[in-house]
């Protein structure tokens, strides 16, 4: 354990989810299987730059009600809620949805389905303004999410003017090609495709938005944690929107 932090939940079946709070700031964080689930003040308000990317994308849209696949630590959905956004999140484990309660402020207005997100959304009659895809098995996306045919039928579920899609990517490095080729499979569903992200950087993340993305705004930071702020705000000035390579 690190100096000055508190293990809030060494789950005793599963020794890789740890969840920490550290005693000076108050900052909440998630690890499961190595990985960083996710990193929030004491109020649930998210500490990391992607997140607020897709938070401002989605209020510049304007969305009202938001499709979440992925739950993390459900920074996402507490800080849409706190505008008065609906939020629905789907995960396919049920421990994620909890402690995303438990530790980092989910709302109970927040609607949850402990699912798989494209079976979810097979299933689903409902229409979003926005879906959002945060959700990984190790460094990738599952395979089900991958399929054309997942992509046909999140564009199913949108509707408005201002519908958008939009996907959290990890990337390695600036030689990773994963981001790129992922944006390509999405122009084959959508005409217009953005992809944000940082070059320089190792082990970041991208933004893909699909649908009506074409006045997005770079991000700027509109939601401000208890502490990080200027952090924040320089990590969100590093990010762009850039070409596609090849």
């Amino acid at each position: 354990m690190k100096l000055g932090n508190r293990r809030l939940h060494p789950d005793k079946g599963d020794a890789s989810l740890v969840i920490e709070q550290n005693n000076v700031s108050g900052r909440v964080s998630y690890w499961y299987g190595g990985a960083h689930q996710s990193v929030a003040d004491a109020h649930g308000i998210s500490l990391a730059d992607y997140i607020h990317a897709i938070y401002w994308f989605l209020r510049q849209t304007r969305a009202r009600n938001v499709l979440m696949i992925g739950c993390g630590g459900g920074t996402l959905a507490t800080m849409l809620d706190r505008d008065g956004v609906n939020v629905t999140v789907v995960d396919i484990d049920a421990r994620s949805i909890e402690l995303a309660r438990r530790y980092f402020n989910l709302p109970d207005a927040v609607t949850t389905h402990v699912a798989d997100g494209a079976e979810f959304l097979r299933r689903t009659r409902g229409k979003y303004d926005a879906i959002v895809l945060d959700a990984y098995n190790g460094g990738d996306f599952p395979d089900v999410f991958k399929k054309p045919a997942y992509l046909a039928s999140v564009k199913a579920h949108l509707t408005g003017a201002n519908a958008i899609y939009l996907e959290n990517m990890l990337v390695d490095d600036d030689d990773d090609r994963a981001p790129d080729n992922r944006a390509r499979l999405l122009q084959q569903i959508w005409p217009d495709v953005r992809l944000l992200d940082c070059d320089g950087w190792v082990d970041r993340n991208a933004v893909i938005a699909a649908g009506a993305v074409r006045g997005l705004r770079k991000p700027k930071l509109i939601l401000r944690p208890a502490r990080g702020a200027k952090k924040l705000e320089r990590e969100l000035d590093s990010l762009c929107f850039r070409r596609l390579r090849s």
